[in-house]
């Protein structure tokens, strides 16, 4: 069995090919073979990625990051789904770009990225989306190069206190920054078509978490220091919405305050950036989140 490094926990435990979802030895709690909770059509991403037709979503369970709140937390900490081979995840793949889907949009993927990679090997007649937590190696990002199109990661934190607390991954951060410079390396500029849809590049996103502006605010002062105009687009979402058990969190309890949010836009707008998205607290609520009932998997 082979030790698994794939992602910055870098755990270093045998990471069998098969187990049981939940059931595996690193912080994912997974095999080597892809685990899949849903695979369809989603209209629920930034109007560049979702566009008209939806973009082709294929929900990875389990996760190396385990934030607290995670709204996908019944696949990523409850471990739902169901193992696929390789190349039956080559055949979702193909069968969301037959129902017309704009692009195949990889949630959640750090974890099964050698994988991910075997199955890209042959290019797809879409863009790839890679959508992450943004905590993310090196090596398993190299791995994938000329595979991806569009990086699409978070960027959590740029304070260690609350990646510590929320994610239990104070070098989150560091990590994080590491990865997207590499993802930037990748694909250079973005690049949207004609039809507005993103066709290559980085759209970085962030969701403001109440009581956690200095957090945010030093998010956008790192895009700003590291990026220039024209080079990524920059999502701040505002729609935080608590799930999973907060009992220990009182802050997450609730959800952003539309004073929060606007505090967030005025800084992010001070610094004259407009290449992204602002989304506002009204998206917030469950209403959003798929049912992961293994739709397009078996």
């Amino acid at each position: 069995m082979e030790q698994c490094f794939v992602c910055p926990r870098a755990c270093g435990v045998p990471r069998p090919l098969s187990v049981p979802p939940g059931q595996g030895n690193g912080c994912c709690k997974m095999g080597r073979l892809p685990v899949l909770a849903r695979a369809a059509a989603h209209f629920g991403e930034e109007p560049c990625i979702s566009g008209s037709r939806g973009s082709g979503t294929v929900f990875f369970s389990g996760c190396s990051l385990s934030c607290v709140y995670c709204q996908n937390e019944e696949i990523s900490q409850r471990y739902h789904g169901r193992e696929v081979t390789v190349p039956r995840l080559r055949e979702i793949f193909m069968e969301l770009v037959a129902i017309g889907v704009h692009n195949i949009n990889l949630v959640n993927p750090t974890h099964f990225a050698p994988a991910i990679a075997e199955a890209l090997a042959q290019p797809l007649p879409v863009p790839v989306v890679y959508n992450c937590s943004g905590y993310e190696s090196l090596p398993a990002l190299r791995l994938l190069e000329g595979k991806i199109q569009i990086y699409l990661p978070d960027y959590k934190y740029a304070l260690a206190e609350p990646a510590r607390f929320y994610s239990r991954a104070a070098d989150y951060p560091q990590a994080a920054a590491l990865a997207i410079k590499e993802m930037f390396r990748q694909t250079g500029p973005y690049r949207l078509a004609n039809d507005g849809l993103l066709q290559s590049g980085l759209l970085i996103r962030h969701l403001v978490l109440p009581e956690n502006l200095p957090n945010t605010y030093r998010v956008i002062d790192w895009l700003t220091q590291n990026f220039q105009p024209g080079q990524v687009l920059f999502s701040l979402m505002g729609q935080y919405t608590p799930c999973g058990d907060l009992s220990k969190f009182p802050e997450l309890q609730r959800t952003l305050t539309a004073a929060e949010y606007a505090q967030a836009e005025d800084y992010l707008l001070a610094t004259g950036w407009e290449d992204g998205y602002l989304q506002e607290p009204e998206a917030a609520g469950c209403d959003a989140i798929p049912v992961f009932d293994l739709t397009g998997v078996v």
